[in-house]
């Protein structure tokens, strides 16, 4: 079955200019810090890791008619789901109708402010030495591929020039597919506006993309 993601939106032309909103105010509606809290409080069970959670929103069908929490509600729903910690009957009920699987961890309130401050770094100790090094030119793997991934579609197959190396970190494409950590060089890597949209480009304009290193080639 082919994979599909909804969100890699950047650089599509029809969704007209992004629109800032103010810092500080990122709900709209009462319900949407609920859903927030409910998906960080399970994301905390350990059932899933955040790759995987990225990739039960991006495959939504229905992604491009939803709010962002909306979107965030519905991929907790498709976890839960494909996990068997709920089913389709308890949450059209909004109950608990079957007897709860068993979780191996949990987020108490008590701990909340702690766990959110401490966070969770993806920097592992690397493997092999970094291929790449600042102001090297390399090449974004180009076409589609059937998982998750945090490659950009708009830089897909584009050259830029390596402008920092952040250390080895968890590889988003096999965390999210099951597959482990698998950690690898992340770069920032530079692509000017004239490579990425040719001469629709704005004059001048540089865009920095994190790129894991199986994304790149020697240009």
């Amino acid at each position: 079955m082919t994979y599909v993601s909804h969100a890699d939106l950047g650089g599509q032309p029809g969704y007209g200019a992004v629109l800032p909103e103010p810092e500080g105010e990122p709900f709209h509606a009462d319900w949407e810090p609920r859903a927030l809290a409910l998906t960080l409080a399970m994301g905390a069970t350990g059932q899933w890791n955040i790759d995987m959670s990225r990739a039960a929103r991006e495959t939504l069908p229905d992604y491009a008619t939803l709010s962002y929490f909306q979107i965030w509600l519905a991929g907790l729903e498709k976890l839960l789901l494909d996990r068997g910690l709920a089913q389709a009957d308890e949450l059209r009920q909004g109950q608990l109708l079957w007897p709860a699987l068993p979780i191996a961890r949990r987020l108490v309130a008590a701990d909340v402010a702690s766990a959110l401050s401490r966070g969770a770094s993806t920097e592992r100790p690397a493997s092999a030495p970094a291929r790449f090094a600042p102001g090297q030119k390399v090449r974004t793997r180009p076409g589609r591929v059937d998982h998750h991934t945090r490659l950009p579609g708009y830089v897909s197959g584009r050259i830029g020039v390596i402008e920092r190396l952040h250390g080895a970190h968890v590889f988003a494409d096999a965390h999210a597919r099951g597959l482990g950590e698998q950690p690898e060089w992340l770069y920032t890597v530079a692509f000017t506006g004239e490579e990425l949209w040719q001469a629709q480009a704005t004059p001048g304009l540089t865009v920095s993309v994190d790129a894991w290193e199986p994304y790149l080639e020697a240009a």
